[in-house]
């Protein structure tokens, strides 16, 4: 891409001064354009050295690459349905034990509204019954009398819980 008004020309004045012994491409590596269309000289060796770069990460990668074959895909797989089913196992699990602690808090829910219900009855069951109406009908209707001093024995126990009685008491 020439311009018009601008002149370029290449410099061989170099190949016509070197010496006989010089070969021709080191000649050719030193030319150069005079001009507006002169292009900015880009060094070779750095463009070899990224493709060996790459070329050099691209043997590693296959390096890499070359372990995932089928046995390792299969270790893989079976590693990963283990995996699998423990964290199933684990998150059912959990679920029961979140199911049963539901049950719990209502069955101990339904306990406490029982117990309340019997404390009521027995609270009016205690209330409803008056114990001079019972001392009445013990003593005209059953024909129970009030014990006398020589009929009432006193026992103290030693800790036991019962008392056991080997002959009759007396009247």
């Amino acid at each position: 891409m020439r311009n018009a008004g601008s002149s370029s020309r290449t410099s061989t004045s170099r190949k016509n001064r070197s010496a006989k012994g010089s070969s021709k491409r080191s000649d050719e590596r030193y030319t150069y354009v005079e001009g507006s269309a002169v292009r900015k000289l880009q060094a070779a060796p750095a463009k070899k050295e990224k493709t060996q770069n790459r070329t050099r990460a691209v043997r590693r990668y296959k390096v890499k690459a070359v372990p995932m074959n089928r046995g390792y895909i299969a270790v893989m797989a079976i590693a990963l349905i283990i995996v699998c089913s423990v964290l199933m196992g684990y998150v059912k699990l959990h679920s029961d034990i979140t199911n049963h602690i539901s049950s719990i808090s209502k069955l101990e829910s339904q306990l406490n509204e029982m117990r309340l219900a019997n404390d009521e009855t027995y609270t009016k069951i205690m209330s409803s019954v008056e114990l001079d109406e019972i001392k009445r009908i013990a003593v005209n209707e059953l024909g129970m009398k009030y014990a006398k001093e020589g009929q009432v024995i006193e026992y103290t126990g030693e800790g036991n819980d019962y008392v056991r009685q080997y002959s009759e008491i007396a009247d």
